[in-house]
């Protein structure tokens, strides 16, 4: 009788590595006892959430990989042992073989294997085989099913809280931008479906929608109306595009439609939708939306990237459309500094993915809550984050290219900071599942760069804010001393 040790060294345990169990059972149907012996490998990873201007980090530990082993009967002649020799000089391990001639039969050995293989597959809790206890690598980011907004404007005509009738026609239209990402053969039946059930809700809900409209407002609002069913840009137009099965002409005839449905839902909602806790009325806040531009300067004296007319530019245009109806307290600190001309002159930096102002603007600001209004909600949390990991998401992401937000405060971040605010430039390629950044959730996000957004990649460190002006909502910011 011979004895033997088979000791290989796979970490961790594949598929392969299972399916060799297998074969090797059949290539050598011995009369044997064979021990598999593995040490599978089992890091453990953790991401630490980052904060602005941190790194990814990651910590791996091996100190907790336990061994386990499998062990399995093959049994046959002792003739089959010695013509099978010639294939075990070819397996790279060294093993000794305990050799039984009983003469049983072979199918001892191919049963053995099939049991391993389905231990494996679909383990048994069989005594002694304690290394499925081993714990699972925890997800990072959760996936989210949604799809969240990828662009500004996207992000902004969600945000607007309007009738109801309209945001089913919205939600219909938006449906269309996901099917004209197809390739080739494009879905239009489904995108006639769409546009007629959004025509559909337009005309049965005729009265509400208007009736969702001041009073004073309500003239504008019977034109926008009639534009959105039968204008140039509306929908019966863009129903014809569509039976024409011309892509470019149906992506611009949406492009029209959704610009038509944003400016009706902005006449609904002329203020806010919820009442500020009273402790937070005495910050400024924005009771709608406004419009910034900020007006670029090379800092060392070179030119921005030429327009289309080909001349040199020395500054450069940048317009950032402010969201009171999700962040009325962001939005009506950074207003009012911007109003008081605190950003004139303020360097700029770039650092992880995002261009930050500087920390002191020597100009009073407000230290106002972090501010972040979950998806589905209809007023804000305060000096709370957001667990994307659970599948809660912002109605105004930071995972979009130009978000604006405020940097945390630097004695809590549970405050952002009075004066500090950084433009995020997205990118997916640095970002966790589902394309959210690891951010996500974590920052007061209180616009979006709607126009210039060329120009940020083309900011460099030292570049200034030569100045920032409010070009619109004025109306709509109330200072502490007028509420």
């Amino acid at each position: 009788m011979r004895r033997a040790k088979f000791s290989p060294s796979f970490l961790p345990v594949t598929t392969s590595q299972l399916c060799f169990s297998f074969f090797f059972a059949m290539a050598f149907p011995l009369s044997s006892s064979i021990t598999l012996s593995f040490t599978p490998s089992t890091p453990k990873r953790r991401l630490f959430s980052t904060r602005f201007g941190s790194r990814f980090s990651q910590a791996r530990n091996q100190d907790n990989a336990r061994p386990f082993h499998l062990k399995f009967q093959c049994k046959a002649s002792k003739e089959d042992f010695v013509k099978d020799q010639s294939q075990c000089r070819n397996i790279a391990a060294s093993f000794n073989l305990s050799t039984l001639i009983d003469g049983r039969m072979k199918l001892e050995g191919v049963i053995a294997a099939i049991v391993i293989v389905a231990q494996v597959t679909s383990p048994l809790p069989l005594a002694g085989w304690d290394f499925w206890s081993i714990l699972p690598a925890n997800a990072v980011l959760y996936s989210p099913e949604t799809k969240l907004p990828r662009t500004g404007e996207l992000a902004l005509r969600r945000a607007i809280p309007a009738n109801t009738n309209m945001k089913a026609i919205q939600a219909s239209l938006e449906e269309l931008s996901y099917l004209l990402r197809i390739p080739q053969r494009k879905p239009y039946g489904t995108m006639e479906g769409n546009v007629k059930k959004a025509l559909k809700i337009a005309v049965d809900g005729k009265d509400s929608i208007l009736a969702s409209i001041p009073a004073d407002l309500r003239e504008k609002g019977s034109a926008l109306y009639s534009s959105l069913i039968d204008g140039k840009g509306g929908l019966e137009a863009l129903l014809k595009c569509i039976k024409d099965q011309d892509p470019d002409r149906v992506s611009v005839g949406l492009a029209s439609s959704l610009d038509t449905v944003a400016e009706l839902e902005l006449l609904q909602a002329p203020g806010l939708s919820f009442l500020l806790p009273e402790q937070y009325l005495k910050y400024p806040r924005l009771t709608g939306r406004a419009v910034i531009e900020l007006t670029i300067e090379k800092g060392d004296g070179s030119s921005f990237s030429p327009e289309v007319s080909g001349e040199q530019r020395k500054t450069a245009t940048i317009q950032v459309v402010l969201d009171g109806y999700s962040a009325p307290l962001t939005t009506g600190n950074f207003a009012k500094l911007v109003t008081d001309g605190a950003y004139d002159g303020t360097k700029l930096s770039c650092i992880n993915q995002a261009i930050i102002s500087e920390n002191d603007t020597g100009k009073d600001g407000y230290s106002a809550p972090l501010e972040i209004m979950p998806s589905g909600q209809f007023e804000p949390l305060y000096k709370t984050t957001l667990s994307v990991q659970d599948g809660e998401l912002p109605v105004l992401p930071l995972s979009v290219y130009g978000a604006v937000a405020m940097a945390h405060s630097d004695v809590s971040e549970e405050y952002s900071s009075p004066y500090q605010f950084f433009f995020y430039l997205y990118d997916k390629r640095n970002s966790g599942l589902g394309g959210v950044s690891f951010d996500e959730g974590q920052f007061s996000v209180f616009g979006y760069t709607t126009a210039g957004r060329e120009i940020l990649p083309q900011i460099r460190t030292g570049d200034v804010i030569k100045s920032a002006k409010l070009v619109e909502g004025q109306d709509r910011l109330v200072l502490p001393n007028e509420s």
